[in-house]
């Protein structure tokens, strides 16, 4: 019981001891166990997220190039299912009109466009 005193008190003050050597286990567990979960939500979760963002973002992009559609409209053209700027120019006017945010005025730029 002595002995185990006598060693903690060594190691807090900086001499060497056994308990000074299983602190640096301790804290490698808890670094191994910490690092091992991050990286791989990080791995996971980030990496595609972002090549999935900056698709999305440049995909919105370039829905407000045509004519008359702004970013709202842009981000309701994608959330609806269109994948390119060919698709809203050859859709439906139905199918633009089923389109949440777009009215008859943004088909009627469309279709304008289209000619």
């Amino acid at each position: 019981m002595f002995t185990k005193i006598l060693n903690k008190l060594k190691a807090i003050f900086g001499k060497k001891s056994i308990s000074k050597t299983s602190k640096p286990k301790k804290l490698s567990k808890s670094t191994k166990s910490t690092k091992s979960t991050k990286s791989t939500t990080t791995k996971k979760t980030t990496k595609p997220a972002k090549g999935k963002k900056q698709e999305v973002k440049l995909l919105i992009e370039s829905f407000t190039s045509i004519p008359g559609v702004g970013a709202k409209s842009a981000k309701a053209f994608y959330e609806a299912g269109f994948k390119s700027t060919k698709d809203i120019l050859s859709a439906k006017e139905e199918d633009l009109l089923a389109v949440p945010g777009v009215g008859i005025n943004l088909v009627e730029k469309l279709k304008n466009y289209k000619s």
